[in-house]
């Protein structure tokens, strides 16, 4: 419980650490700070950014809000406002005219904004090569990603790390190297049985007897019970235990990257979250909620977050190969990937995965979009049943890929307490 406790606390206290140096960023741009920055949750409404390619990759400008179709658990639904934000311009928001992503009244004299790039590294839940690989990999990409006026921090999600905004790559090389995994307290102990949180997740609420019976045989294997019934009942408790404490764990890391993006909200230039991670996977309500209220906050805070599975290739296969591993450990892994995917498309980032060339990923997605069409989805009769919206947008033009937000938890409103 203390380290529980302790996690929690650490994490607030990234989420406080991180205004001072935001707010450093904004003097020392010499740019005033954005005067609607001030963040104010609608929970009547979703917001679905959305990037448009073409064949080539290349960003798609000029689209309108009838050239896109949104369904909702595939019911269409009308979008209730449309913008365009040009990432990476002073003004960010542009009205849904015609000439919205167009205007040839653009100052293309004007001197680039400044990039702000936060690297933040989840040292609560990456394993301690991952960690390092990715550190490196890290290290070596800064030599090509900050130019002009950019700057950059390095983070971690437990707090422990932060470089501030600085352009000083010496200083950023520093505090990446200076990262330690800290993701011993997911595993606090190896003693049979070893249940992961995708198996907990199977045995509680899916009832896969399956699931059930791989964690009792491991207790009879090591004779940790002293018959089938006591290992039965041992199963059940480790199983609800892994599930209330991981799922309040990614809670509780959603929080604090959604309070992070929040604060990248009020610097003034083009704003790009890189999470390093070995996904934090969507199981259970409450964590969809939590994905579902950060992902809102990059939405109106006009930042991209990008996402790199430092892993590295073939993720699956290897803990596929490991002794240790079973089924569910592979299952898990593939859905902390799908979370990753998701989270990245959602807010108009990229995805980085099944490559070892960790260096050249991390580059790649300093890069953000060009132009993101912003969708608005009115909840206006809308239940709130505590049940995952299933989204699919739609452009209705040949041949152009669409990245967007797969879906939305709308959650149950709370009872009044007496």
């Amino acid at each position: 419980m203390k380290m529980r406790v302790a996690l929690r606390t650490a994490l607030v206290l990234a989420s406080l650490a991180f205004i001072s140096f935001a707010h450093s960023a904004a003097r020392q741009a010499n740019e005033p700070q954005d005067s609607n920055s001030k963040f104010e949750l609608n929970v009547n409404r979703v917001l679905i950014p959305v990037i448009v390619r073409d064949k080539q990759g290349r960003a798609v400008t000029g689209l309108k809000q009838e050239d896109f179709q949104v369904f909702d658990n595939d019911k269409p639904r009308l979008v209730s406002a449309f913008t365009v934000e040009r990432r990476g311009t002073e003004a960010s928001k542009l009205e849904s005219d015609p000439q919205s992503s167009t205007s040839p009244d653009a100052s293309p004299q004007s001197p680039a904004p400044p990039r702000f790039i936060v690297f933040l590294f989840d040292d609560l839940h990456l394993s301690f090569d991952d960690l390092a690989g990715a550190q490196k990999a890290g290290a070596k990409a800064l030599a090509g990603v900050l130019g002009g006026s950019d700057m950059a921090a390095v983070l971690s999600l437990s707090g422990n790390t932060n470089s501030g905004l600085t352009r000083d790559r010496a200083k950023l090389q520093e505090a990446m190297l200076s990262l330690k995994s800290q993701g011993n307290y997911l595993h606090e102990s190896e003693a049979c049985p070893k249940i992961g949180y995708y198996q907990a997740y199977q045995m509680e609420r899916i009832e896969n007897i399956q699931a059930f019976q791989e964690a009792r045989m491991q207790v009879v294997a090591c004779g940790a019970a002293a018959d089938s019934y006591q290992a039965a009942q041992g199963v059940r408790i480790i199983a609800m235990r892994v599930l209330k404490d991981e799922s309040r764990d990614f809670v509780a890391s959603f929080a604090a990257i959604g309070e992070i993006v929040h604060r990248m909200g009020t610097l003034p230039g083009q704003r790009i979250l890189i999470l390093v991670s070995p996904g934090l996977p969507i199981l259970e309500p409450e964590v969809s909620a939590a994905e579902s209220r950060m992902i809102d906050l990059a939405a109106q805070s006009n930042v991209t977050v990008s996402a790199l599975d430092a892993h590295g290739l073939s993720a699956t296969s290897a803990t596929a190969g490991n002794e240790n591993s079973n089924e569910f450990a592979v299952a898990e892994v593939q859905v902390a990937e799908g979370a990753l995917s998701d989270l990245a498309d959602a807010t108009g980032g990229t995805f980085f995965h099944n490559s070892n060339d960790l260096d050249s990923g991390l580059k790649s997605l300093t890069e953000a979009p060009e132009v993101v069409y912003v969708l608005e989805l009115s909840l206006d009769g809308v239940k709130a049943d505590g049940s995952l919206h299933r989204l699919k947008v739609r452009v209705d033009r040949p041949g152009l890929d669409v990245q967007a937000r797969r879906g939305y938890f709308l959650p149950k409103p709370e009872k009044n307490k007496k």
